[in-house]
């Protein structure tokens, strides 16, 4: 429906924006419920070219986990796993060290990935998914 030219929301499809959000919601509410602890949500380096973590969070046993979530809701372009390249793991990489840097003793960590495929009903969550070297 259109008033005056502009689009009535009420049916209009989700931004891309709104369902990293969702995405992000669910893997959180996933990771809360194995026992992790939030420590930051969108933790992201200064300046231009940096890096962006999705959600940092604390096991259980200490270690600082920073977690990369990806959706996809179509398999055309690949599944959300396959979007998580070595430039992509280069720019989380980066902003983990700028995160660590601010901490008085870095603690033990790894990255995980939290992958959603189709329309969300499928979560897997990959500990350890990439490592530093």
């Amino acid at each position: 429906m259109e008033f005056l030219g502009k689009k009535s929301t009420a049916t209009a499809r989700p931004t891309a924006q709104q369902k990293g959000q969702a995405a992000e919601d669910r893997a959180l509410a996933h990771l809360q419920a194995a026992g992790l602890q939030l420590l930051v949500r969108n933790y992201r380096t200064p300046g231009r070219g940096g890096g962006e973590i999705d959600l940092i969070v604390r096991a259980p046993d200490g270690t600082v986990v920073f977690v990369e979530v990806r959706s996809r809701g179509r398999r055309d372009f690949g599944s959300a796993g396959a979007s998580i390249n070595l430039a992509k793991q280069r720019r989380i990489i980066f902003a983990a060290r700028h995160y660590l840097m601010h901490l008085a003793a870095p603690p033990p960590c790894r990255f995980d990935a939290v992958l959603l495929d189709g329309d969300g009903d499928q979560l897997e969550w990959i500990r350890a998914a990439f490592h530093v070297g």
